[in-house]
């Protein structure tokens, strides 16, 4: 089975920037991020497709983030700018390795452990 390792977490400072990793281990049909911020629900946040690297947003990041990908070394990166203490949350790496997931990042098979992201002055 695939493994996604995540890198790049962090305590960050207000309105600074960070970039998130992650590397899958085999090939992926797509992949993406999902986030869950203490105490609430896991969201979605983006995923990108390796076919066409056409990418997805959900609307609570558009603006902020931008998800690229890299297919030459099966990475993805999550760039955050203008981080706000409400971005803090465990970002995890999804991918789909079946071919089965949705333009809007559904039925990803693969899930990372996570990176933690804390924003905080």
């Amino acid at each position: 089975q695939v493994q996604l390792v995540e890198s790049g977490g962090g305590l960050v400072q207000p309105g600074t920037s960070l970039r998130l990793s992650c590397t899958a281990s085999g090939f992926t049909y797509s992949m993406g991020w999902f986030r869950q911020a203490p105490g609430k629900e896991r969201e979605g946040v983006s995923c990108i497709s390796s076919r066409d690297d056409s990418t997805y947003y959900f609307d609570s990041v558009k603006g902020r983030f931008t998800i690229s990908r890299d297919n030459n070394r099966n990475t993805i990166y999550l760039q955050i700018n203008s981080l706000k203490p409400e971005d803090t949350a465990v970002y995890q790496c999804v991918a789909d390795t079946l071919g089965y997931a949705s333009s809007q990042c559904g039925g990803m098979d693969v899930w990372g452990k996570g990176t933690l992201v804390t924003v905080s002055s």
